[in-house]
């Protein structure tokens, strides 16, 4: 019988060469992210859709602005600095796939005006996999019998 490898976690220093790799290609650094985690959310908070929902949730922005821009640099350099869960934060709120319709609009556009144009096709694409991935997580959570908390 063959036995079943896991494959090794990657190393301290194979996210460090990972990481410099996705910035030389991107033009993506934690200075960018930064930047355009601050812009972006600074757009939602001014939205009239998605702003009254942050508002109701966020008291203090900075540790939320930390924790996204720790969120970005895992998922566009693949740093593995964010350690939490999205889709139990999301899952409660009162959202629905016009929602992140919004958020992807506003996301793309602060993206295109921030990063350079490969780094702003980085983050995009991701983005848009992660508002696909949420809204599923959540419609999946309605249609399972989890209540709306919000």
């Amino acid at each position: 019988m063959k036995s079943i490898q896991t494959p090794p976690s990657r190393s301290p220093s194979a996210r460090t060469e990972i990481a410099a790799e996705l910035e030389a290609r991107t033009g993506l650094d934690e200075a960018v992210l930064r930047g355009l985690v601050h812009a972006f959310y600074g757009k939602i908070r001014n939205d009239s859709v998605l702003g009254p929902i942050f508002a109701a949730r966020i008291d203090d922005w900075t540790p939320h602005l930390d924790r996204m821009t720790s969120f970005w640099s895992s998922v566009a350099l693949m740093t593995g600095r964010y350690h939490g869960a999205p889709v139990p934060k999301h899952v409660g709120l009162p959202i629905d796939w016009g929602h992140f319709e919004r958020w992807l609009t506003l996301f793309r556009e602060t993206a295109t005006e921030i990063c350079t144009p490969a780094g702003a096709a980085h983050v995009i694409e991701r983005a848009e996999r992660i508002a696909r991935s949420l809204n599923f997580a959540v419609e999946d959570a309605r249609g399972s019998g989890i209540p709306n908390l919000a």
